[in-house]
């Protein structure tokens, strides 16, 4: 099997004081690195540039998902801390979770959580996840927002003053266990600009979850399984989509779990069609895009599926150059860093 498809081969090394800790205090305010794929050109700009790069009669697609503050922290009734992400719902109140230690949690142990929540493992996974079935007094969803933390990646090590600063301003379907980053660079009055221009927006909903920020494992990356994920668009915006499309217009995808989603629901005859699932597509070098035109995102781990994603929409060769420059400028990186649009 040829070495570009090994995991190995993206690679790349990455200074620790580039990982970005913190938002900045205004959104718009991130670096842009500006990518044309037919010239192979690198600008450097900020995000409310991205003004200026987007056409009457465009259409930018975001994902409306919310995160869950989905961390939470029990003890068993030995003591013992736990632990837990929740993943996603499988039905009232009984969760795919992601265990921590994962070993101290068999089958029917109880966990504590607070005086109103109690869970129970129901079901015992490979790779430290668990289904918990939860009691408790009142909805689930609002004690788990009071007592919940915000589910940031493990390489931020600061705490995160403000819970909405790990949330899109437009975030509205509760159901993500991290945020779709891209989408973290835009504000109230940048959308209504894009608007004013002509652009239309579309909404789709991809909940965030494994399929999206675990690492493949394997040596070559064809044997990574990707963790099925909710999506869904209705009617009103697939057709806005198609719409664009006729037009010869052009479909601007905000973020990979905007584009998994888009390229999930395409069909080869260059269409969009409304409707709900479960998603595990993987995109990765090889991938002919069906539907996105261009894509907005922000700079992705080592090694990583989103890494792969974009080596695929721009090729690995000029997506790692980027990477080497935006390194060498000192942009900064991952959830909460800088943006590049690649078009």
């Amino acid at each position: 099997m040829t070495e570009k498809l090994t995991k190995k081969y993206f690679y790349y090394d990455l200074p620790e004081e580039l990982i970005a800790q913190t938002p900045l205090k205004e959104r718009t305010n991130s670096r842009l690195m500006m990518l044309n794929r037919e010239k192979k050109t690198i600008e450097h700009k900020y995000f409310y540039d991205i003004i200026d790069y987007l056409n009457p009669g465009d259409c930018v697609v975001i994902n409306n998902t919310k995160v869950i503050p989905g961390r939470l922290y029990g003890k068993k009734s030995t003591g013992a801390n736990i632990e837990i992400l929740l993943l996603k719902e499988l039905d009232e109140n009984t969760w795919e979770c992601l265990t921590k230690p994962a070993k101290r949690l068999k089958l029917n142990t109880e966990v504590i959580f607070s005086e109103s929540l109690k869970g129970k493992v129901v079901a015992d996974k490979d790779q430290g996840i668990k289904h918990i079935k939860f009691k408790c007094e009142g909805s689930f969803h609002d004690i788990v927002e009071n007592i919940g933390e915000m589910p940031l990646p493990p390489y931020i090590k600061e705490d995160l003053k403000e819970k909405n600063r790990y949330q899109t301003i437009y975030a509205e379907k509760t159901g993500s266990s991290a945020a779709p980053t891209a989408g973290l660079h835009f504000t109230s009055e940048l959308m209504d600009r894009i608007k004013k221009k002509g652009v239309k927006i579309v909404y789709i909903t991809l909940h965030v979850g494994l399929g999206t920020f675990r690492p493949v494992k394997t040596e070559y990356i064809t044997d990574h399984k990707m963790h099925s994920e909710y999506y869904e668009i209705d009617q009103e915006n697939a057709d806005i989509i198609n719409e664009t499309i006729k037009s010869s217009k052009r479909v601007i995808s905000v973020g990979t779990t905007s584009t998994r989603t888009l390229e999930t629901i395409g069909s080869h005859d260059g269409k969009v069609k409304p409707g709900y699932g479960w998603t595990d597509i993987f995109l990765y070098p090889g991938y002919k895009f069906k539907i996105v035109d261009a894509l907005i995102t922000n700079f992705h781990l080592p090694e990583s599926t989103l890494l792969m994603l974009v080596s695929a929409f721009a090729s690995k060769d000029y997506i790692f150059k980027a990477y080497e420059e935006a390194i060498k400028e000192k942009y900064r990186f991952f959830s909460f860093g800088d943006a590049m649009f690649i078009y």
